[in-house]
């Protein structure tokens, strides 16, 4: 049984319940299945923050040991401290966590790195999925609550822990980011789980929401999926044509193999971060390298930049390369796609509404776009690197712009050639209905021929009707052309001929209503004569099997001379 919060139960047993396992895999038994107890949600919920975050501390430490071996550094124990404090603060930073400095405060963050704690996260949800019982998926939030508590006091422990004269991370903000990310890491890990128990497909899911909310939903992850393709091919390119610049920078650096290593994965948790600067160019505002700097398609002015090799990809200081400007069409392609997904998914009987759908797609891919910029960008800590990013509200405002009016174009398209179809295909099933009608329009009625007796008749059922010769049928035709009846007596015929054959259809209806009683009338005569032939209630229905007789109508045609013969 459902509930109107949760999608049908598709019928598939969850992994618990079931009764039977497959002996040859070591599976455990019926009897220890039904024994295994049920685990309280809570506490299990927080072993499981606790092992996602205990999990993600040692891979994070052991990369930083890795880090420390290659370099030249003190003896072990002189070190340990800040090695395990460095370790800590990475893994905070994982989690978008600035922390302030001396020289100023560093929120420029990697973006990539959160991948780690959130598939970690994604994956004790489903484990909890499996070891505690949540009956419904809209319990699902309370499995979340369940890891996300105790992950952000773990994490705003390790931000106490981690706090030096020279280095404070924000506590409020590890709160809050070990929160979010958990409820939704975790929370989504709990769903998938719960779905692949219960056999329910991510297309019941959206069928839950309202048709208009779950339009807005996919144009506007389409659209924000398609800026985020254009940024990352604007990205890929541009590095490439720079490619000898960034082998430079990577040989001045000479990190060797465990440093190239480390440089190479730092680069690729920023990858995500410079497909959104890339995103931010691509929509005309783009980004800061630092105060006072500014790389747009209106023109590119940076000062010095730190030894990064994927930094290469920015283009020299004056007018943006000519083949950057291409990347300008890329969100008027985003807006196109989201609106055409915006109004297939729900379309509008009113032409003037999917415009408006179109633009609120948009305006939402903007919003989406403002939350992305906000999180890319941040400060290095210097005075000179203190503004990194693009502006977050700017991004948001163009963004809706451009993207809200390529999709109001491109949804207000897709409209009229919806509506255009819908019009042609309900044509089409008119004209259909019509000639269906006019193939069942009832023939002409035909004379009434009184039958002999040594003729067969099938129970009233039998219909006989003289034919003429065609040399009469078309002697009578020449004389009725010839005859050229008057307007008014071309009425009075034809309703004459309607009224006889509305007065034939009628005789027939009654004269088959007479043959049904009588045939229903044998029926049931013979059905009392076959129960009491069987001796009993209990083999009516066998008898009532065996009597079923089935009726068949005779129709007999004879031309009028073989009518007179007979006669």
């Amino acid at each position: 049984m459902s509930t109107p919060g949760s999608p049908p139960d598709r019928g598939r047993q969850s992994k618990r319940s079931k009764t039977t396992t497959d002996a040859g895999s070591g599976g455990v038994s019926a009897a220890s299945a039904r024994e295994a107890p049920v685990r309280p949600i809570y506490s299990t919920g927080g072993i499981a923050a606790a092992s996602a975050a205990g999990i993600g501390l040692a891979v994070i430490v052991t990369l930083t040991m890795v880090g420390w071996v290659a370099a030249p550094h003190d003896t072990f124990s002189e070190d340990i401290v800040d090695l395990l404090r460095g370790a800590v603060l990475a893994w905070l930073v994982g989690h978008h966590v600035s922390f302030t400095l001396a020289e100023g405060q560093m929120s420029l963050l990697p973006m990539g790195l959160v991948l780690l704690p959130g598939m970690l996260l994604y994956r004790f949800g489903r484990w909890l999925a499996r070891s505690c019982e949540i009956g419904r998926l809209r319990h699902v939030y309370r499995a979340a609550l369940a890891i996300a508590g105790p992950y952000a006091a773990v994490a705003g422990t390790l931000a106490l822990l981690a706090q030096t004269d020279e280095v404070v991370p924000s506590m409020p903000r590890a709160l809050l980011m070990g929160f979010v990310i958990a409820f939704l890491a975790g929370g989504l890990g709990v769903l998938r789980q719960l779905m692949k128990d219960k056999g329910v497909a991510t297309g019941d899911l959206l069928d839950l929401m309202p048709a208009r909310s779950r339009s807005l939903l996919v144009g506007m992850l389409a659209s924000t999926g398609a800026l985020l393709v254009g940024g990352l091919l604007l990205f890929l390119v541009a590095l490439a044509m720079n490619l000898p610049e960034a082998v430079e920078i990577t040989r001045s650096l000479a990190p060797g193999a465990v440093g190239g290593a480390l440089l190479l994965i730092v680069q690729l948790a920023y990858l995500p971060n410079a497909v959104v600067f890339a995103v931010c160019y691509a929509l005309g505002p783009g980004f800061a390298m630092g105060e006072a700097t500014v790389v747009a398609p209106t023109g590119v002015s940076v000062g010095a930049l730190p030894a990064m090799p994927m930094l290469a990809a920015l283009p020299a200081n004056g007018a943006a390369p000519v083949l950057s400007l291409v990347a300008l069409v890329v969100p008027f392609v985003a807006g196109a796609i989201g609106g055409v997904l915006t109004q297939r998914s729900a379309p509008d009987v009113v032409s003037e509404a999917a415009p408006l759908w179109g633009f609120v797609c948009g305006v939402t891919t903007g919003m989406l776009c403002a939350a992305l910029a906000g999180a890319a960008g941040g400060s290095l800590g210097a005075q000179r690197l203190s503004e990194v990013g693009p502006s977050a509200w700017q991004v948001g405002l163009v963004a809706a712009l451009e993207v809200g009016v390529a999709a109001a174009v491109a949804a207000w398209i897709a409209n009229w050639w919806y509506t255009r179809k819908l019009t042609r295909e309900v044509a089409a099933q008119r004209e259909e209905t019509r000639e269906a009608k006019e193939r069942k329009r009832p023939e002409p009625a035909r004379p009434v021929v009184e039958l002999p007796d040594d003729v067969p008749v099938g129970k009233g059922l039998a219909t006989v009707t003289a034919l003429r010769p065609r040399e009469e049928e078309t002697a009578d035709g020449l004389a009725e052309e010839a005859a050229e009846p008057t307007p008014e007596q071309a009425i009075v015929e034809r309703r004459a001929r309607v009224r006889r054959a509305r007065e034939a259809r009628r005789r027939d209806r009654a004269t088959e209503r007479e043959a049904r009683k009588e045939a229903r009338r044998e029926l049931r005569e013979q059905r009392r004569a076959a129960k009491r032939a069987e001796g009993g209630w209990w083999r009516r229905g066998r008898a009532d099997e065996e009597s079923e007789e089935e009726m068949y109508g005779i129709t007999y045609e004879a031309s009028p001379d073989e009518i007179d013969q007979r006669s």
